[in-house]
C-alpha cells in the first residue's frame, strides 16, 4: 500500500499542476499586448509548454532515480515556485525589448511569441513536469509493487485535476480580479507554501513569505504607449485594453498588442476621419424608395454589432438623433471606458452586454441597418464571417435593409475581404466597396439593390435626411465607392478559416 507521506505528494502533484496551467493561461495574457492572441500566439503557448511537460517527465525520471527522497523534490519544486515569481517582473521589460527587435530584424509574431514564451515559461514548466514522474518513486519506495498502477493513477489524477483547477481559477477568477501579474504571484505562492511544508524546516517558510510580499509590488503600467500617455488601462475576462491621450487630446481605445484602433475620440467633434465615420453616411446607398418610404428619418433603427467604446453610436446621437441604437459589445468593461473616456452619451440607445450572433438570434427583424465590426483583432468571431450569419442578418433586416461591415485587412491583401464578399453574396447579392483606407475597407450589402449614387441623391436638397455636416463625407464616400471584388470562397458554419487566411496574410507582411 502507498506509504504515509503519499497524501502531502498528491498535495504536491495537484498544486505544481495547477501552477502550470495558471501560469499558462497568465503566460498567454503577458504575451497579449505585445503580440497580440491570435491562435499564432495561443499555438506557440500551448507548444512549447507540452515540450517543457515532455522533458520534465524525462528529467524527472531520472532525478527521481539519482535522489529518491522528498527533500531533494521539494527543494527542486521551491525553485520552480521562485521562477513563476519572477517571470512577470522580468516579462515586460523583455517583451518590450523584443518587439523592438523583432521588429528591426522583421521577424513576425510567430517567432517572438514562441522565443518570449520560451524564455519565460519553459524552465519553471519543466521542473513542474518533473514532480509527478518523481513524486511517484518516492511514493513507490518501499510500497507493495502490486499496487503501483493504483498509486501512479492517483497521482497522475490529481495532477490532471490541479491543472483543470489552474486553468479555470486563473481564466475566471484571478486575471479578472487581481491581474496577471498576481495571478503568477498567487499560484507561485500556493507552490512555495506546500514545498516549504515537505522540508520540514524553519527557514524554507521565508519562501513563501518573500513571494507574498511580491504581491504588494506596484503593477504599475503594463505597457507604456508608443506616443501619447495611457490614462487608463485594465485586464478583462476577455482581453487587455487601456486608452491613450495624445498632447492634442485625442483619444484611442487600444486592445491586447494595440495594432489596430477600436475607438477613436476627439473632444468637441463628432467625425474622426477614418472608416467609422463611413457608418453615417453608407446607409444612404439604399434606394431613395426605400428611405423616403419610411414615416421617420432613415435609418429610423440601427444595430451595431462591436460596439467598443461608441465611436459609431455617439456620432448616430448626435448627427441622426432619432435613430434608434442597440449597442452590442460582449465587453462590459469597454463600455465603461466609453462613458468615461470617449463621450459615449446617446439617449436614443440600448446597450446589450452580450456576444452578438447569439443576440441577433433572439433579435426582431426591425433594423434598417445592420453593422458588423466585431473584430478580436486581427480576427473577426469565425461564426460572424459565414454564409449561416448573414442569412441571419438579411432575416433580421426589414425590406430594404443594409448591412455594413468593417473588413479590417494587412496592407495589399485582399484575401479576407474577397471570401467575405463571395459569402455575403449568397444571402445578400448585392454588394459595393468602400475601400477608406489602406488596412480597412466597407462593404455595403443588401438583399436590394444598392449604389455610391444614391449616397449624393440623399445629401442633395434642402430636405436632404443627411445633415449638411456630413455633405464633403457623403461626397468623398460616394465617389470612391465601387463594384465588389470577385474570386473568394463561401465560408459555412462548417469550414470557415478566417484564423488561418488572416494569419498566413500576417506573415507574408511580416516578410515583405
Amino acid at each position: 500500500m502507498p506509504r504515509p507521506g503519499s497524501r502531502y505528494l498528491g498535495l504536491l502533484v495537484f498544486t505544481t499542476g495547477a501552477c502550470t496551467m495558471g501560469a499558462e493561461i497568465a503566460g498567454a495574457r503577458l504575451l497579449a499586448p505585445y503580440f497580440g492572441d491570435s491562435t499564432i500566439v495561443w499555438a506557440n503557448t500551448i507548444a512549447i509548454v507540452l515540450v517543457a511537460l515532455a522533458v520534465g517527465y524525462w528529467l524527472g525520471g531520472k532525478l527521481a532515480d539519482r535522489r529518491p527522497d522528498l527533500k531533494s523534490l521539494c527543494g527542486t519544486v521551491l525553485g520552480g515556485a521562485i521562477l513563476v515569481t519572477l517571470v512577470p517582473f522580468f516579462a515586460r521589460p523583455f517583451l518590450g525589448a523584443s518587439v523592438d527587435a523583432f521588429d528591426e530584424l522583421s521577424v513576425g509574431v510567430f517567432a517572438g511569441s514562441l522565443v518570449g514564451v520560451l524564455v519565460l515559461l519553459a524552465i519553471p514548466v519543466m521542473i513542474f513536469g518533473a514532480v509527478s514522474p518523481w513524486a511517484l518513486r518516492i511514493a513507490m519506495d518501499g510500497s507493495d509493487v502490486e499496487h503501483a498502477g493504483q498509486l501512479a493513477g492517483r497521482l497522475y489524477a490529481l495532477s490532471t485535476a490541479g491543472s483543470l483547477l489552474g486553468t479555470l481559477v486563473s481564466a475566471m477568477v484571478t486575471i479578472p480580479l487581481i491581474g496577471t501579474q498576481r495571478t503568477f504571484i498567487v499560484f507561485a505562492l500556493a507552490v512555495a507554501v506546500v514545498a516549504s511544508i515537505g522540508l520540514r524546516k524553519a527557514w524554507p517558510a521565508l519562501i513563501p513569505a518573500a513571494v507574498a510580499c511580491a504581491a504588494l509590488v506596484p503593477v504599475g503600467t503594463i505597457k507604456a504607449a508608443g506616443e501619447g500617455d495611457v490614462i487608463y488601462e485594465a485586464e478583462t475576462p476577455h482581453q487587455y485594453l487601456r486608452v491613450v491621450e495624445m498632447d492634442d487630446g485625442e483619444r484611442q481605445l487600444e486592445l491586447n498588442e494595440g495594432q489596430a484602433v477600436h475607438s477613436l475620440y476627439r473632444p468637441g467633434d463628432y467625425l474622426v476621419g477614418n472608416y467609422w465615420d463611413e457608418h453615417l453616411v453608407l446607409p444612404f446607398t439604399a434606394s431613395p424608395r426605400v428611405t423616403r418610404k419610411r414615416e421617420a428619418s432613415w435609418p429610423g433603427r440601427i444595430a451595431i454589432l462591436g460596439n467598443a467604446a461608441g465611436t459609431v453610436a455617439r456620432a448616430y446621437g448626435h448627427f441622426f438623433p432619432e435613430t434608434r441604437v442597440d449597442a452590442v459589445e460582449i465587453d462590459g468593461k469597454i463600455t465603461e471606458v466609453g462613458r468615461k473616456y470617449f463621450g459615449l452619451d446617446n439617449p436614443n440607445m440600448e446597450v446589450h452586454t452580450e456576444d452578438a450572433r447569439p443576440w441577433l438570434e433572439a433579435a426582431d427583424p426591425v433594423y434598417d441597418v445592420i453593422m458588423v465590426d466585431a473584430y478580436h483583432q486581427p480576427y473577426i468571431p469565425f461564426y460572424m464571417a459565414t454564409k449561416e450569419f448573414f442569412e441571419l442578418v438579411r432575416d433580421r433586416l426589414r425590406p430594404g435593409g443594409v448591412v455594413l461591415i468593417n473588413v479590417g485587412h494587412p496592407e495589399g491583401s485582399d484575401a479576407l475581404e474577397e471570401n467575405l464578399t463571395a459569402t455575403i453574396q449568397e444571402s445578400m447579392p448585392h454588394v459595393l466597396r468602400d475601400p477608406v483606407t489602406e488596412t480597412n475597407t466597407m462593404l455595403a450589402a443588401s438583399a436590394t439593390p444598392i449604389e455610391a449614387g444614391n449616397i449624393l441623391l440623399a445629401a442633395m436638397g434642402k430636405d436632404s435626411p443627411i445633415p449638411h455636416a456630413l455633405g464633403p463625407l457623403a461626397g468623398s464616400t460616394a465617389v470612391r465607392t465601387e463594384l465588389p471584388l470577385t474570386g473568394g470562397d463561401i465560408w459555412t458554419d462548417d469550414h470557415a478559416p478566417v484564423e488561418w487566411l488572416v494569419d498566413l496574410s500576417l506573415l507574408d507582411y511580416a516578410n515583405e
